[in-house]
């Protein structure tokens, strides 16, 4: 069971979803005019198109036999219309409802008939309400009219020949002749009149009972054309394949495309196929956003649109200067895009989108298989070893694959082939190398493009800030040591957990040791950075006053990483570590000093907030808490350390502090042992080092002050 928030996911309003199609359908255009542009600007000549008359005979240079697909075609289109429309059986159900109609209907006649207290005129109106079978005022009139055992034979007679004539199989296209013959159908012994008034009863509620069938037809007709052998069709040479003056056909563009005297190209299957291609890579996108849209990043509006100019970018540059060259495709750093899709976003959004954009890039190029494999698996392999990019050395490696893989690929399409030589071969490969370089390189540019635009902190940029000599850090280090001791611990403990669960540890590291940087502005005012013995400073002022002082250092602390240019992300961990939690131990000295609990107002010790927001700020709100009250309760048993965590997180989740994550009942218990492991580690028992005085061995006590609270 997951904790989940109840607010609005980002990308979940109407205005942002329809922002999103449109930046998709945007994306989607651009992208098919980068498909069929360099087409239709290009400089090639055509001979000759359908419709356009031929400006001279023409001949077959050489005999030819082959298949001919516009006589096939047409052969089987002859087929397949040769096949009569395939009804259905009749349908029992039909008759049977029309009958039952028929009988409600006149049930109803009969009913406004015997009606003593309605005058002929209402009759007539109520006659008229009749809409499942409207008669003609006459008609109405004669049925008033009629003696009861008259109106009795005439309901007889049409049950009878509405049931009679609906026992055939009755077509859509046979109803007007079915009704035309009903007066044949009626019993002699009526007068013309009464044989007049059935066949209006009855005529229109006669329907088709047997319905043309879709699926029988097509199937049927498509065994037709399916029996149809394909038609082969021999040209011997110097026969005269279109005379000057003729329009060109189908057939003759056919046969001047088998010796290549047609048009080169037909553009409109070129828009079509093109345009295609573009919907289902749009289709597959939106497949995926949806299935990625409570994925904070990815759902907003400028992430979607940098990675949108990112791929049009990379597609624009490929479809116009780099895939109809010889050697450059293979220069071309294909791989720099996925690789940091993968950094920034997600490794599984990086492959999606690489192997998309590989796709639209070779569209339509006379070695696309070859070019797509020569993208497509050396990005996959890149994004395998580059991992979150926590090094240099991660580049590197990823830029060192790239160049294996493509140089492997250029060796598997290229060794064997008879239009390649040994120079083309070598010089492939080197292409290939380079790009792997190329790749690596980039990837560290666009790495810190995409940092810098979406606020998203890299891993480089994580690693770089948690190193002691940053100036907050060393701010920290000279103001409150104490608290920095704390921090570290807290760390250890939350990344320890962040791994358990899946969860960014390196972004739970660095959060863990700014999470507390506000108590830099009064850093004597908190217990870990107390000289012992001094005055505690909480004593000579009031809980209210105490409380504000201890919350100030979350806001104290969120203007210091602004200050210090932290990211976003870190900032959270400042903002979010206390949610809104109370300071319990101040809240609890005011309700001591009153005799009303209500003359207290808990809103003077209770954190701003927010809640945790992600799975990372609430581990660290855990660690926080469990790092602090374990050493202000020195737990020196299991049952100690698991009671110090199980309280941390029983008042936080009671608190409702995990509503806006995805936290769930299984990570908080992997989250409890991960935190009973490594506490377990760290209060293990200590030997008692003995003193020597003056001759005198003495066991020497060294076990941990106890701390009087954590919210100090």
């Amino acid at each position: 069971m997951a904790m989940k928030s109840t607010k609005d996911k980002p990308g979940g309003s109407t205005t942002q979803s329809v922002i999103k199609i449109i930046i998709l359908g945007v994306t989607c255009l651009v992208a098919f005019g980068f498909l069929v542009l360099p087409n239709i600007m290009s400089d090639q000549s055509e001979a000759v198109r359908i419709g356009q008359v031929a400006p001279q005979e023409i001949t077959a240079p050489y005999s030819i036999t082959f298949e001919s697909k516009v006589l096939t075609d047409q052969a089987r289109k002859e087929a397949a219309a040769q096949v009569e429309p395939v009804f259905l059986p009749a349908d029992p159900s039909i008759a049977k409802a029309q009958l039952e109609t028929l009988n409600k209907v006149l049930f109803f006649f009969t009913s406004v008939r015997n009606d003593k207290f309605s005058t002929p005129q209402q009759k007539l109106t109520d006659m008229r309400s009749a809409t499942d079978l409207a008669l003609t005022d006459e008609a109405y009139e004669a049925i008033l009219d009629l003696t009861d055992e008259d109106w009795q034979a005439i309901t007889a007679e049409s049950n009878r020949v509405l049931e009679l004539v609906l026992r055939d199989s009755i077509r859509n296209d046979q109803i007007g002749r079915t009704r035309s013959n009903l007066p044949a159908v009626i019993d002699f012994g009526f007068k013309s009149d009464q044989t007049q008034l059935i066949t209006m009863i009855v005529s229109p509620l006669i329907v088709p009972t047997s319905l043309f069938s879709e699926e029988q037809t097509q199937q049927a007709r498509e065994v037709a054309r399916n029996s149809v052998e394909p038609i082969t069709r021999q040209i011997m040479a110097g026969e005269v394949l279109v005379r000057r003056g003729q329009i060109i056909g189908v057939g003759d563009l056919e046969s001047l495309n088998v010796f290549g005297l047609g048009e080169p190209e037909n553009r409109s299957d070129l828009l079509i196929t093109s345009g295609i291609l573009v919907a289902l890579c749009g289709l597959i996108c939106a497949m995926y956003y949806n299935r990625r849209r409570k994925d904070e990043l990815l759902s907003e509006t400028r992430t979607i649109i940098l990675v949108a100019v990112f791929f049009l970018a990379f597609l624009g540059i490929a479809r116009f200067l780099v895939i109809d060259r010889t050697v450059i495709p293979w220069l071309y750093p294909m791989a720099a895009f996925g690789l940091t899709i993968a950094i920034v976003l997600r490794v599984e959004t990086g492959m999606l989108l690489s192997l998309l954009l590989a796709i639209l890039t070779v569209f339509g190029h006379p070695r696309d298989t070859e070019l797509a494999l020569f993208y497509i698996l050396p990005t996959f392999a890149g994004i395998f070893v580059i991992g979150r990019a926590r090094r240099i050395s991660s580049f590197l490696g990823a830029g060192a694959i790239v160049s294996l893989v493509g140089t492997a690929m250029v060796l598997i399409f290229r060794i064997g082939d008879s239009f390649t030589d040994w120079l083309g071969l070598v010089s492939l490969s080197a292409s290939a190398m380079l790009n792997g370089l190329a790749s690596g390189t980039l990837t560290i540019l666009f790495e810190y493009i995409f940092s810098f635009v979406l606020d998203v902190p890299t891993a480089l940029q994580l690693m770089d800030i948690s190193r002691p000599d940053h100036p907050l850090m060393q701010h920290v280090l000279q103001t409150m040591p104490g608290s920095y001791q704390h921090s570290l611990q807290v760390s250890n403990l939350a990344e320890q957990a962040a791994e358990a669960i899946g969860a960014d540890r390196l972004l739970v590291r660095v959060g863990a040791l700014y999470h507390d940087v506000g108590k830099s502005e009064n850093p004597g005012f908190f217990i870990e950075n107390q000289v012992r013995g001094n005055v505690d400073p909480h004593d000579d002022i009031s809980p209210e006053i105490a409380a504000a002082t201890i919350i100030k250092h979350v806001t104290d602390g969120v203007a210091l990483a602004k200050r210090y240019r932290l990211p976003s992300r870190v900032t959270d961990f400042i903002r979010e570590h206390h949610g809104t939690l109370m300071t319990r131990y101040q809240y609890g000295k005011a309700l001591s000093l009153v005799d009303n609990p209500d003359e207290v107002d808990p809103k003077l010790f209770t954190y701003p907030g927010p809640a945790p927001r992600s799975k990372e700020t609430a581990i660290l709100m855990l660690a926080d808490g469990t790092e602090a009250r374990s050493r202000a309760n020195v737990a020196r048993t299991d049952e100690e350390i698991r009671d110090v965590i199980n309280s941390v997180i029983n008042v936080c989740k009671d608190a409702g502090q995990f509503d806006n994550t995805d936290l769930t009942l299984k990570d908080l218990s992997t989250i409890r042992e991960s935190f009973f492991n490594t506490l377990q580690r760290s209060y293990h028992p200590r030997i008692q080092y003995p003193e020597t005085r003056r001759g005198k061995t003495e066991p020497v006590n060294i076990t941990p002050q106890t701390q009087t609270t954590a919210e100090k």
